[in-house]
C-alpha cells in the first residue's frame, strides 16, 4: 500500500502545485485519517445498494457507491455462543480464532497485552485514537485508546438467565409448554395479538437505557470528537462500534413505520424448524434462538425482520450524521472509512434465529471501504476476513505488518494491484461442533459430534439449501476439501482432531 499511496500522493502534489500555493500541498502528504464504523449482527444481505430493495439504507448506499465493496467478507468463527466476543478479540489482536482464544485466556484475562491491540498499534504510528460503543473484549478499552467515551457491554442487560433456561429446558416433561418460562422479549410474537413487548417502549430498557438510544449516543460522541479533531494536524483513528442491529432490535417509531411486516418477504430458505438437531445450538435454551417461537412461523419471522430492518435504518441515519460532520470538518478528503459488522445473522433462514452456525447468512457481513484513490462503486469478489480491517488500517497508516498479525491488508485488492485472495480457502469454526472451509465456489461443513458432512455449490446454490456431500460425483471434492481444511486448522491454531470423526 505504501507505494500506491505515495504514488497517489505524488500525483496529487504535482497537480496541486500547479493549482495553488505550495504551502497548501502539505495536506496531501499527511497520514490519512481512518474511521472504522462497526455494526453488530448485520448480515451482508441488508444493504439496499447491494441488492436488497426491502431495506432502507441511504447512507450505506452512499458508501457503497463512493467506494469499494468486498462482497465476500467473513468472520472466522467463535469459541462460545457469544460470537460477537470472538470476532472482536480477533479484530483487536490480529490473531486467528483459536490463537485469539488462547491470548484472551492467557494474556488479557491476566490484565496484560493491551499494548498489542489495534488501538495501541495505531497510536504507535502517530495517531490520536478514539473509541466509543460496544467493546466486548477482555481488556481495558481505556488502555487501548487515547480517548474513550462510552464503553458498552455485549448487549444491554436483560432478564435472560442462560444457566437457568438451559436447566429448565433440559428438565421439561414430554409435551410441556416451555413458553411459560420465557422472559419478556423472547418467544415472540405468538400471534398478531401478542403485545407483550414493543421495540419502541422505553420501559423495557435495552438500547433505551440511560434515556437516549445507544446508536444516537454514539453518533453524538463521534461528532464531538470530529469537531475537536478538525482543529488538529494530528491524524486520527476512530473505532465507532454500534450495538445495533443486535437484539433487542429497538428503534424509534418513525423507523418502525417505514416497514409493514405483511409486505416483507419470507426468506427462501425459511423452515419452521432446523431439520437436524446436530451441530447447531437451536433450541429454547439458547438466547438468540429463543427470540422467536418454536416452531418458527412466517408471521413471527416477518415481525423480527421488520424490527431488524428498522434498527438498521435507524443505524444508517446515525452514520449519515457522522459522515455529514466529517464533510463539514474539512477532513473528509483525507479520510478512509471502513464499514463492516462482527458477523451476519439468521432471521428465519434455515429455521434459525442466531449466528451460531457457519451458513453464509451468519458468518458474512457487509464490508465497504471508501477514501482517497479508491474507485467509486467497485465490487471485489476475492474472499477476505472482516478482521482484515485491522491490517488494512495499519497499512494505510504506513506501518509494516507485524509478525503477530495473522490477517492481511486488503488495499492491494481495493486499488486493483491484485484480484486474488490472500487466503487459500476461508476457514470457519464454532466450538467443537462445526468446522467449514470455503474454496473455489464450494463450502464444506462438518459436524464432528455426529459425523455429518455437508457440501454446497455456492454458485448454483448460494442459499446453501442442497447438500451434495452424498453425490458420487463430489466424493473427490469432499476428500480434497477435507484435507485442505485440516491444513487450515494448523494455520489458525485449531487443535480439534477431525480424523477421529471422519475417514474420507
Amino acid at each position: 500500500m505504501n507505494k500506491v499511496y505515495l504514488l497517489l500522493a505524488f500525483i496529487a502534489v504535482l497537480f496541486s502545485a500547479c493549482q495553488q500555493p505550495v504551502k497548501e500541498t502539505k495536506k496531501v502528504l499527511e497520514k490519512p485519517n481512518i474511521i472504522f464504523l462497526f455494526a453488530d449482527d448485520q448480515c451482508h444481505t441488508t444493504v439496499n445498494a447491494l441488492g436488497n430493495k426491502e431495506v432502507i439504507t441511504p447512507n450505506l448506499d452512499k458508501l457503497v457507491n463512493s467506494g469499494v465493496t468486498f462482497v465476500n467478507a467473513f468472520n472466522m468463527g467463535a469459541w462460545n455462543g457469544a460470537v460477537c466476543q470472538a470476532s472482536r478479540c480477533m479484530l483487536n489482536t490480529g490473531l486467528p480464532v483459536w490463537k485469539a482464544q488462547k491470548f484472551e485466556k492467557q494474556v488479557f484475562n491476566k490484565g496484560n497485552g493491551t499494548e498489542l491491540t489495534w488501538g495501541k498499534m495505531m497510536e504507535a504510528q502517530g495517531y490520536e485514537t478514539y473509541m466509543t460503543g460496544k467493546w466486548h473484549v477482555h481488556t481495558s478499552a481505556e488502555k487501548a485508546f487515547n480517548n474513550v467515551k462510552h464503553v458498552r457491554p455485549g448487549m444491554p442487560k436483560d432478564n435472560w438467565d442462560h444457566a437457568k433456561m438451559k436447566k429448565i429446558y433440559a428438565n421439561l416433561k414430554e409435551g410441556e409448554d416451555y413458553s411459560k418460562y420465557m422472559p419478556i422479549g423472547y418467544n415472540r410474537p405468538l400471534s398478531k395479538d401478542d403485545n407483550t413487548w414493543s421495540p419502541t417502549d422505553t420501559i423495557h430498557g435495552g438500547f433505551w437505557q440511560g434515556g437516549q438510544h445507544w446508536s444516537e449516543v454514539l453518533r453524538d460522541d463521534a461528532i464531538s470528537f470530529i469537531n475537536q479533531a478538525k482543529t488538529s494536524d494530528k491524524p486520527f483513528f476512530m473505532y465507532l462500534a454500534f450495538n445495533a442491529p443486535h437484539d433487542p432490535r429497538q428503534a424509534p417509531q418513525e423507523y418502525q413505520d417505514m416497514y409493514n411486516e405483511d409486505e416483507l418477504s419470507i426468506p427462501e430458505s425459511f423452515q419452521p424448524l432446523y431439520p437436524e438437531a446436530y451441530g447447531i445450538a437451536n433450541d429454547p435454551s439458547l438466547r438468540d434462538a429463543a427470540l422467536a417461537p418454536f416452531p418458527r412461523t412466517e408471521y413471527a419471522t416477518r415481525v423480527h425482520k421488520k424490527e431488524y430492518f428498522a434498527s438498521i435504518t435507524h443505524l444508517d441515519a446515525q452514520i449519515g450524521a457522522i459522515l455529514k460532520a466529517l464533510e463539514e470538518s474539512g477532513k473528509a478528503e483525507n479520510t478512509y472509512i471502513i464499514y463492516t459488522a462482527d458477523h451476519g445473522l439468521a432471521v428465519g433462514e434455515h429455521g434459525l434465529f442466531g449466528k451460531q452456525n457457519l451458513y453464509d447468512h451468519s458468518v458474512r457481513p457487509p464490508f465497504v471501504m471508501t477514501g482517497p484513490g479508491l474507485e467509486k462503486g467497485k465490487k471485489v469478489d476475492a474472499e477476505i476476513y472482516l478482521q482484515d480491517a485491522m491490517a488494512t488500517a495499519l497499512d494505510l497508516a504506513g506501518s509494516a505488518k507485524k509478525d503477530s498479525v495473522f490477517f492481511n491488508s486488503i488495499v492491494p485488492l481495493a486499488v486493483g494491484e491484485t484480484t486474488k485472495s490472500a487466503y487459500n480457502g476461508i476457514y470457519g469454526g464454532y466450538l467443537t461442533k462445526q468446522r467449514s472451509i470455503r474454496k473455489d465456489g464450494f463450502k464444506l461443513i462438518l459436524y464432528p459430534d455426529v459425523k455429518v458432512v455437508k457440501l454446497f455449490d455456492l454458485k448454483a446454490d448460494p442459499l446453501e439449501m442442497t447438500n451434495l456431500a452424498s453425490d458420487d460425483n463430489q466424493k473427490e471434492r469432499v476428500a480434497t476439501m477435507f484435507a485442505e481444511l485440516k491444513g487450515l486448522q494448523t494455520t489458525v491454531g485449531d487443535e480439534l482432531n477431525l480424523d477421529e470423526f471422519y475417514q474420507l
